[in-house]
């Protein structure tokens, strides 16, 4: 599939690029001065001194310095799968996929998720929260209830109108993140001295709970994940630049709320250090325009874990899904059941902890969890390209030291509301492994059946009159990938469980690839004018509308003269009439009494359950149902026999 115009444009470094980026990638990252500082001071408040503020700078402007520049902008983002990025994208460019791979894969999507939920009901509660600098008492949950309300019901019409807004109100918002950390570093400059890591050192390690209050550092980092799993739509070039825009502003805001901490926080009382530096008579504009970036980051975590599921879908790690694309714009999707959840979720997170202090407990945790599978995804395939293994090596030990150190700190908070992140992803996770995993275990019964050992049944059965027809055109969608053969499945449906005639028989193939964009097919007469097949060679990131793709398919054949569309009967004929085509879906369903271990009767039970949340494959292909037949054969297992049952005479 040809790209377009606009999507070239934004691979390229360009200011439109540039403003895409900031409105589609920073936001979650970008509102992280909401809530970081204020819940380092908190969580040390008990024994507060100067090295709290110094040790907790320093301690972040590492972390943005290691895990999200060196890791994120000049490593990971160098490994993209024809330019998309994201944990999917890299378990397709690994060769060698295990088992254990998938289940890596599985728990760092079933994380990115779960966070998919903290996010927007941190960040826009936290905004809303400075309403109570002007009037306290105001009623923050409802006025979040209505704004997440109000988000959630325009996504089915599509976001491209207010997303034209995105990458100005980011400018806007990071300029004056900038314009506030400066406004306080002028009256102490001397917290510029917080660069040294040393003080990063002696916070952990001098400092009463340091290491506990890493939990707290490494919120100013939850967002580094977006900027690889957002690449495909941004580009390499237009991150990495921005990035040095974005870095910067965050750490002149960091380093002022500082300051301002250092020369007039009171112990003991609990204020957000980030609307505290702000002037009184702008405090309701920076209100207002920090809600609007929390929207923003909302909308690109919403947009985000839409594109995941999407993603998942195509590559079989979870059940099929109705999928909207509500605009013309290819990337953007619209998926009803993944919108209405993350509404709920999002709605029921902000009830139950009430405010943004309380949700930091469980926010963290998920993305930590990203992070470590990220690191071991890309050592494994780093050590498959070639790269020096003692380098990978020594990327893995320093960054799995680093993530497990924020992993046992953020663990601390599991009482307090991590539970509710692990629970959430946990779900997600027994959702992506009893589908995929079912899956595998059906498929290991998949036997294949030589297509030269039917081809005078073909030809005999085709012109068989004794034999009702059963369509003109009959359609298998097959799994099998060499030309000569076909699962055991479609002989006996055509065969062996009531004989089907039909003048062409057609098996279309449907391969999912690692070009996210790839977009053809290939045609191959087995029996000219009986037997044809057709292989669809399609991206993950192609929506598959088989039923629309065969009708191109046909149309193609038809003017190069390869086939005829008329009808078989002649009375139809006549008239111009095309011949009618019909698809046989044909699902394999388990024995009751099956030699299957314990364990893997578990995990197809899961598989059944799930299945109830995935579309029907009529409605996944987009087939037509009045033209579909529907089968259910069995799945036949050799078992032994101990012994043969004897006739009574």
């Amino acid at each position: 599939m040809k790209e377009s115009l606009q999507y070239k444009r934004i691979k390229k470094l360009t200011f439109a690029g540039f403003l895409l980026t900031l409105g589609i990638v920073y936001g979650d990252i970008g509102t992280s001065p909401l809530y970081t500082l204020k819940a380092i001071v908190v969580g040390g408040s008990e024994n507060f001194n100067d090295l709290l503020v110094y040790g907790g700078l320093s301690a972040i402007f590492w972390t943005l310095t290691l895990q999200t520049t060196l890791k994120y902008i000049l490593i990971t983002l160098r490994a993209d799968n024809n330019g998309e990025g994201g944990v999917f994208a890299l378990y397709a460019l690994i060769k060698k996929r295990s088992i254990a791979a998938a289940i890596v894969t599985m728990i760092g999507c079933s994380a990115l998720i779960a966070d998919g939920v903290l996010t927007p009901s941190i960040t826009v509660t936290a905004s809303v929260e400075g309403l109570r600098l002007l009037k306290p008492g105001f009623p923050v949950i409802p006025l979040v209830l209505i704004i997440f309300g109000l988000l959630f019901f325009i996504q089915q019409f599509g976001t491209a109108y207010i997303g034209r807004w995105f990458g100005p109100v980011m400018i806007l918002w990071f300029s004056i993140l900038a314009a506030l950390g400066i406004s306080q570093l002028v009256s102490n400059p001397e917290i510029i001295r917080a660069v040294n890591p040393v003080f990063a050192y002696r916070f952990l390690t001098e400092y009463p709970g340091g290491f506990i209050l890493l939990g707290a550092v490494f919120l100013c980092t939850t967002g580094a994940e977006a900027l690889y799993s957002d690449l495909g739509l941004c580009g390499r070039k237009n991150i990495q630049i921005s990035w040095i825009f974005v870095k910067t502003a965050l750490l002149l805001n960091y380093f002022g709320q500082g300051a301002w901490i250092l020369a007039y926080h009171q112990p003991g009382a609990e204020i957000n250090p980030f609307y505290s530096i702000m002037p009184r008579w702008f405090l309701l504009p920076g209100i207002i325009i920090s809600t609007a970036a929390a929207i923003v980051a909302s909308q690109a975590i919403i947009s985000g874990s839409t594109t995941l599921i999407g993603e998942a879908v195509r590559l079989n790690f979870w059940p099929k899904m109705r999928v909207l694309h509500p605009t013309m714009i290819r990337n953007q999707v619209y998926i009803p059941f993944v919108n209405w959840f993350l509404w709920i979720a999002c709605s029921f997170v902000v009830i139950f902890f009430k405010n943004s202090s309380n949700m930091e407990a469980a926010y963290g945790l998920a993305i930590t969890i990203t992070m470590i599978i990220t690191t071991v995804l890309l050592s494994i395939y780093l050590l498959q390209k070639g790269t020096d293994h003692r380098l990978v090596y020594i990327f893995v030990a320093v960054y799995l030291t680093i993530e497990l150190c924020f992993l046992v700190s953020n663990l601390n908070k599991f009482s307090n509301g991590g539970w509710f992140t692990l629970l959430l992803a946990a779900a997600f996770f027994v959702i992506m492994y009893g589908w995929y995993f079912g899956r595998k275990i059906k498929n290991r019964y998949i036997t294949f059946a030589n297509l030269e050992d039917y081809i005078e049944l073909f030809k005999d059965l085709s012109k068989d009159e004794s034999v009702p027809k059963t369509a003109t055109n009959l359609v298998y969608i097959i799994r099998a990938n060499r030309f000569d053969q076909v699962e055991s499945k479609v002989i006996y449906s055509i065969f062996k469980k009531q004989p089907k005639r039909a003048n062409t028989y057609w098996f279309l193939h449907v391969n999912t690839v690692n070009n996210p964009k790839a977009f053809e097919y290939k045609v191959t007469h087995i029996i000219l004018g009986i037997l044809i097949r057709v292989d669809f060679n399609i991206g993950f990131k192609v929506e598959p509308r088989i039923d629309l793709y065969f009708r191109e398919v046909l149309e193609d054949m038809v003017k190069s003269g390869e086939i005829t569309l008329e009808s078989s009967f002649e009375s139809l004929k006549k008239h111009d009439l095309k011949g009618d085509f019909k698809f046989v879906l044909i699902d394999r369903v388990m024995p009751i009494d099956n030699p299957l271990s314990t364990i893997e009767n578990i995990t197809l039970t899961i598989h059944n359950l799930v299945r109830r949340l995935s579309l029907s494959d009529v409605r996944a292909l987009q087939l037509d149902s009045t033209n579909t037949i529907e089968e259910q054969v069995p799945i036949i297992i050799d078992q032994p026999v101990k012994s043969r049952i004897s006739r009574v005479k």
